[in-house]
């Protein structure tokens, strides 16, 4: 809402430090019982997708006035289904609202669905296990490991014993790439992010080393291959092109990896997919570079207060959309919220990358007052800014469910929005 609702930057600025501003937000109006009435101070592009995130959601004051901070396992809305039970780090259960107004098209009452068991479970191995045992009725993401044996060649089937289930694959809307810290005395020099850039083998990571886990190799830009009306083929990226990266790293003074200092490569411990595409990462950037890396495997917490703080000067990091537009994924690289000091955290632009041109597109590209007119600026502000090689691009992720083949009518899409209104067993 930031220079976007009418008395949202007054309302944010006195409420610093945790004070409670004795004034309301100007631009929020109530109309009646069922009509809110936001006031913009300009044309936005992305304003309306904002408004389906659950963080903007409306529910009923005298929730929060009864709950406090435990409306988070006490949440009051309108929906298919209620929160009935909240075991952190172990299961939610989801149970059936017998006053949802919602109907299918043949007039049943939704939800059909009784109830809704959503377990974490850690390992990958144990999930697919008691998947297999009959336990789950789906499970999302399969094990590296394991993706050979399960898929079929093509990728689009499920193989020999996995032939009685369901599988739902298609692009997420998710890029998987390694950050520079810009502004660092290492990478502000854009010979050497291109000569990493064309260092690297995507198609290598993505069947090797993934085993197709992946949609696509990272060729393009930051915006995945979701968008119908944004097409990232538009936007040249990096490929692999080991004399290029060489003569890049030349550039930089670095003659066939000589005198290159001491360099490490950040990443959070998730399973065993993020270390094994740095182990990768690393091979070839000594086989490519005559480079030397050290990995430094962290828990996410710390991971993620070092790249903000400006503690890592190289680190690999992931972006998953927070609304469907490209703008959620250059947002990651607007310099006018990169602070000056290095010492100062910066979010979301990790990689502290600034260009005033690219600032120029994309602002011109959220005060649009199209989607296409948006579009248009968004290309033009990614094509700068992979031109300028901020990040590794690596790959463009891919939804997987593996289903019971009992389970019916449950859509997929890329932001993995997961509708469970109409879904129901067919046991025949």
């Amino acid at each position: 809402f930031k220079n976007i609702l009418l008395g949202a930057n007054e309302y944010y600025e006195a409420s610093e430090n945790g004070k409670k501003p004795d004034f309301e937000v100007e631009g929020v109006k109530v109309v009646d019982d069922y009509t809110l009435q936001l006031i913009l101070t300009k044309p936005s592009s992305v304003f309306l997708f904002s408004l389906a995130r659950p963080n903007t959601y409306v529910f009923p004051r005298e929730a929060y006035e009864k709950y406090g901070l435990e409306i988070r396992v006490k949440a009051v809305g309108t929906g298919p289904f209620y929160l009935a039970d909240v075991d952190d780090d172990i299961k939610v259960i989801l149970k059936r609202n017998k006053n949802y107004y919602g109907k299918d098209q043949y007039g049943n009452k939704l939800p059909l669905l009784d109830a809704i068991d959503i377990q974490f479970i850690k390992d990958k191995k144990t999930e697919l296990f008691e998947f297999k045992k009959g336990n789950l009725d789906m499970i999302y993401r399969l094990p590296t490991e394991y993706i050979i044996e399960i898929l079929e060649e093509a990728g689009t089937d499920l193989s020999g014993e996995y032939s009685e289930y369901n599988l739902q694959s298609h692009p997420e809307m998710a890029t998987q790439f390694l950050s520079f810290l810009n502004q660092s005395k290492l990478f502000s020099d854009i010979n050497l992010r291109k000569a990493f850039s064309f260092a690297i083998d995507r198609e290598k990571i993505l069947e090797f080393v993934l085993n197709g886990e992946g949609f696509k190799p990272g060729y393009n830009g930051i915006t995945p291959p979701t968008f119908d009306d944004y097409d990232i083929e538009k936007i040249k990226g990096y490929d692999l092109n080991v004399d290029s990266a060489r003569y890049y790293l030349a550039k930089a003074g670095y003659p066939n990896g000589k005198r290159f200092p001491k360099l490490v490569l950040d990443l959070n411990a998730g399973g065993e997919r993020n270390t094994n595409v740095a182990v990768e990462v690393q091979k070839q950037l000594q086989n490519n570079l005559n480079i030397e890396i050290e990995l430094n495997i962290v828990p996410w917490a710390q991971h993620n207060e070092n790249i903000i703080g400006g503690k890592s000067d190289f680190f690999r990091i992931g972006w998953i959309a927070d609304l469907p537009r490209p703008e959620n994924f250059l947002w990651l690289f607007y310099g006018k919220q990169v602070p000056k000091s290095l010492e100062d955290k910066s979010y979301p632009n990790f990689s502290r990358y600034v260009n005033d041109e690219f600032d120029k597109l994309y602002e011109a590209a959220l005060n649009a007052t199209s989607i296409e007119e948006a579009n248009k600026y968004f290309m033009q502000a990614e094509k700068i800014m992979i031109k300028d090689a901020p990040v590794i691009i690596l790959w463009y992720d891919k939804d997987s469910r593996i289903l019971q083949s009992y389970v019916q009518n449950f859509p997929a899409n890329p932001m993995e929005f997961r509708d469970f209104s109409e879904v129901y067993f067919d046991y025949h």
